[in-house]
């Protein structure tokens, strides 16, 4: 009796602890519009990397264009387009075999560098705002205070601020015991999603990724509004209308880009844990991953334009 209790707890535990894939569900629920979907996620994508490209490219080329400001969304174009690239070329790919399985290594890989991008979007949308409050609040030292060397590192900064903490986050979730289904009804990697495959409690882990993202999201977005806040302060002090309407049009397509950002962040972050509608989840996770890469650069396009 001993030696059989013994052997159905080795043969157990591998059951448990071996699982190394994962079914992404994509668009499942939807089967006769399959080749649509892959049809206008491929022409989303290619005009995401397309607008975004051209957005680096003028900016190297145009020497008008060599100030901190456009430094700053030079990058933030780059990171667009990272961060598109890690979900929609995979989605197109299972679209394409009409299969969504996926290593737990891969499935962990894209977890660990959506949430790097993200935050990095969040951080460097912080460092813009902060750009934006020293040209109108502070502008005979803006120059002197954002110089190259300053600009250069703060986006270090912000590309490095998050690799061992969402390195450390993922490797924790990752490690968890996943025993109960291996199927993720998304199009990537979602790790609220990836908690909910998890044997056991978890609330650990979950209190430690709410941390980072508190730190990641809600430090920023505050220091975001209290700039803003300032900002229309000091440009509604100003004796000049075309003064104020200049400094308002400066300040809108990074206000625009930030509002969008934030309020799809925040929704999807405030999604209740047993979510029974998670294709809502789906569509939102769609906009923020598909739709505003693509409305940034005709945005930022836009204010230059009338500017």
């Amino acid at each position: 009796l001993e030696f059989t209790i013994s052997t159905d707890v080795r043969t157990e535990k591998p059951n448990i602890t071996t699982m190394m894939e994962f079914i992404l569900l994509r668009f499942s629920d939807i089967p006769n519009f399959q080749w649509i979907l892959l049809g206008i996620f491929l022409v989303l994508y290619l005009t995401i990397m397309m607008c975004n490209s051209v957005i680096v490219l003028i900016k190297r080329i145009d020497p008008t264009l060599q100030t901190p400001m456009y430094f700053f969304r030079n990058n933030f174009s780059i990171v667009e387009i990272c961060y598109v690239t890690l979900t929609i070329p995979r989605m197109l790919t299972d679209l394409l075999r009409q299969k969504g399985d996926i290593s737990s290594i891969a499935c962990a890989t894209q977890t660990c560098l959506v949430l790097l991008f993200g935050g990095l979007e969040c951080l460097l949308l912080a460092v813009m705002v902060y750009d934006r409050y020293m040209a109108i609040c502070n502008p005979l030292h803006y120059g002197l205070i954002l110089s190259s060397q300053v600009c250069v590192q703060l986006v270090i900064a912000s590309w490095v601020s998050g690799v061992p903490v969402v390195t450390g986050q993922t490797w924790q979730v990752f490690s968890l015991l996943f025993c109960v289904s291996t199927t993720i009804n998304h199009f990537f990697c979602d790790l609220s999603l990836v908690f909910k495959l998890a044997c056991g409690d978890a609330f650990t882990n979950e209190t430690a990724v709410c941390g980072v993202a508190v730190v990641f999201i809600m430090v920023p977005f505050l220091l975001t509004v209290v700039s803003y806040g300032k900002n229309i302060t000091n440009i509604l002090k100003s004796p000049s209308s075309r003064g104020r309407a200049k400094a308002f049009s400066t300040c809108s397509s990074n206000l625009t880009v930030v509002v969008l950002f934030y309020v799809t962040a925040s929704t999807t972050c405030l999604q209740p844990k047993q979510n029974p509608f998670e294709e809502t989840g789906k569509l939102i996770s769609l906009f923020y991953t598909v739709w505003i890469p693509k409305l940034n650069p005709i945005i930022f396009t836009l204010r230059k334009k009338h500017h």
